[in-house]
Formats: structure tokens, C-alpha cells, sequence
């Protein structure tokens, strides 16, 4: 079956969150202010408060009982079932710019991501454009270094792990210490994610709508000198952080399956993102990229092929608790393809 076209899908932004964080002020400047963007708020069951004090209708059977606000955009609570409202929202799709599914407490959006992914109703209407945190500036600090019970996530943390852009809201009430502070702090759990400022909620949408950020290409785009930088943060203290790898060669394909496989059978729950830019053995000048969420992968070729004299450089970035950069740089170097000796 031929694939869908990205630009004929509908592109779905997944918003996480705590209580308090602002969600709800977002939601009600998209919906009630903002005029440039047509868009369709999807707010789940337990939401902070009803968008609006009651906007949301309490049962959404059919897609006729949208809300539909004065400028285009419309809202309506998820009952639990997402394939179902994506599902009834299909013929009308193409009346919006975006859609925003907003997450109060989710700490992990693999369900959603995979829901969009394998779901063939859904992934030939609809892709996954980006995941946002919106996070609090003032309370952020706290909800990072709350101790939880044994075998239970920090859900802050994970929340932080998992988003493609930041907008870090409320800068307003902190100092400018303070601010930057957490914002490096931030870059340590998830160096790849785009912090984007805000007060009272107001978003720059364009800086978080339509920019296909969650995609397998993102690699790419990744700033070299992370990976120069690795050496230095050798005593960091997160618990969750991001770490890359580099090296050059061409990878054993069967190996390199092999070893992301057991990987991912062991440490799938720890890992929360993962993305690679790979060199195989065999393969010619096809360039190959991953991106994973958990133990959910999207592999395939690049757009662009590896040009004639480029460094076959192999990239790995790994998101997630507990992760020893040298152990896995040894496993990764260990599927480097090794010519026979005569």
C-alpha cells in the first residue's frame, strides 16, 4: 500500500505538563485569543479544570459536538478512547492547522506515540508533529528533586526526557539566576529539546506547531559539539540525562540488530528516547536514521545519502535513568564491521 504523504497528514502535538503549570491558560489563548492558527484542542479526561469553566461539553459522542470558538479553533474532551475521537474527527481534519492533544500528568507519551504509529486509521491521517513540556520556572527545581518511592518515575523528569521543545513558562516570577540555573540544569537532562520562554502562558505557536520535530531525520540536526562535550560530564548527578555517542566505521547490520534488540529487551523502561545516524556494511551510500520511544523504533534510509568523501560517522543519542556512556559506547563500537584476515 503506498505511503501517505507527511504533507496530506494532519499533525498532532502532543502537550505534557503538571498541575499548575499553565495548560489551561495555553489552552484558553489558543482557543479564545490567538487568531493565526486554526486549531483543534483535544483535552483528556483529567484534565486541571474544564477548559473555561465548563467550554468542554460532557459528552462528545460525534464530531458535531465540537465547541467551535470564534476564531475557527475547537475543543472537546477525550473520553478515554483516542482512536475513536481521532477516528470521528477525520472528515473534518483538514479544517485545522494542527492538532493539540493536551496530557495533564502524563508523565510518558509512548501509548499516544505508538497509538498514532501502528494504528492504521490513524497513520494515514494523522502524524505525530512534536511532544512539548510545558513546565513552570518557579516550581520546576522542586518537581525534579522529589523523591519518590522505590521502582516508582519522577514524573517531572520523564516529562522533561520525552519533549522535542520546552516552553518554560512563568519566567516572570523567578530571577534571572534562577533562571538560567535551571535552564543549564535542563540541558543536562535532555540537551536536545528547544527551551522556549513564555509569561502567562502566551506561546509563540509558530515555534512549536508544524515543525515536524519528532521525526527520525532530527539526528541531523543535532549540534556536533555535544558530542565533543561528553567528557566533561562525567560527574553529573541526574539521574536522568542525555548522552552521545560518536565513532567512525561501518556498522555490522546483523550485530548492530542484534545488540538493539537485547538493549531494548533489558533497558526498554529506562530508555526513554533514543535517536542514530548509522553507516552499515553492505549498504552503499545509503545513510540510515532511528528514532525510538522506549522499545518502539522507527528505522529507515535518510533523505540525503552519504555524499562522495563525507566521514562515515555513526551517531547515537541516548535519553533516559541510569546510563553508563562507556558501557554503551564499548557495545556500539563492538558491531563495527571487522574485515577478515587472510
Amino acid at each position: 500500500m503506498a505511503q501517505t504523504a507527511k504533507s496530506d497528514l494532519t499533525p498532532i502535538t502532543v502537550i505534557t505538563g503538571f498541575l499548575g503549570a499553565g495548560k489551561t491558560t495555553l489552552v484558553n489563548y489558543i482557543l479564545k485569543e490567538q487568531n493565526e492558527w486554526k486549531i483543534c484542542v483535544l483535552e483528556n479526561e483529567f484534565g486541571e479544570v474544564s477548559i473555561d469553566d465548563g467550554l468542554v461539553a460532557e459528552s462528545l459522542d460525534t464530531p458535531e459536538d465540537l465547541i467551535t470558538m470564534d476564531n475557527g479553533c475547537v475543543c472537546c474532551s477525550v473520553r478515554g478512547d483516542l482512536v475513536r475521537t481521532l477516528g470521528q474527527l477525520t472528515k473534518r481534519r483538514k479544517d485545522f492547522d494542527a492538532i493539540l492533544l493536551e496530557t495533564t500528568g502524563l508523565a510518558d507519551p509512548a501509548p499516544i506515540v505508538y497509538t498514532v504509529q501502528t494504528n492504521s486509521k490513524i497513520s494515514e491521517n494523522y502524524f505525530i508533529d512534536s511532544i512539548v513540556c510545558l513546565a513552570d520556572c518557579k516550581h520546576l527545581a522542586l518537581h525534579l528533586d522529589e523523591k519518590k518511592p522505590e521502582g516508582s518515575v519522577n514524573e517531572a523528569l520523564q516529562q522533561v526526557a520525552f519533549a522535542d521543545k520546552i516552553l518554560l513558562n512563568k519566567v516572570d516570577l523567578v530571577k534571572p539566576d534562577e533562571k538560567e540555573a535551571l535552564k543549564n540544569r535542563l540541558k543536562v537532562i535532555n540537551k536536545f529539546a528547544t527551551v522556549i520562554e513564555t509569561e502567562r502562558s502566551r506561546a509563540p505557536l509558530e515555534k512549536i506547531l508544524g515543525l515536524n520535530s519528532f521525526n527520525m531525520e532530527s539526528v541531523l540536526a543535532i549540534d556536533p559539539d555535544f558530542f565533543e562535550s561528553q567528557e566533561e560530564s562525567k560527574h553529573n548527578l541526574e539521574l536522568v540525562q542525555s548522552v552521545g555517542i560518536k565513532f567512525h566505521g561501518n556498522l555490522h547490520p546483523q550485530w548492530f540488530n542484534m545488540f538493539m534488540m537485547d538493549l531494548l529487551k533489558e533497558r526498554a523502561a529506562d530508555i526513554y528516547r533514543s535517536k542514530g545516524l548509522l553507516s552499515f556494511h553492505g549498504q552503499g551510500d545509503t545513510k540510515f536514521v532511528f528514532q525510538g520511544v522506549h522499545e518502539q523504533i522507527n528505522f529507515g534510509p535518510a533523505n540525503e545519502p552519504w555524499k562522495a568523501g563525507e566521514e562515515r560517522e555513526n551517531k547515537f543519542v541516548f535519553i533516559g535513568r541510569n546510563l553508563d556512556r562507556k558501557e554503551l559506547t564499548d557495545s556500539l563500537m563492538e558491531c563495527l564491521y571487522k574485515e577478515e584476515k587472510k
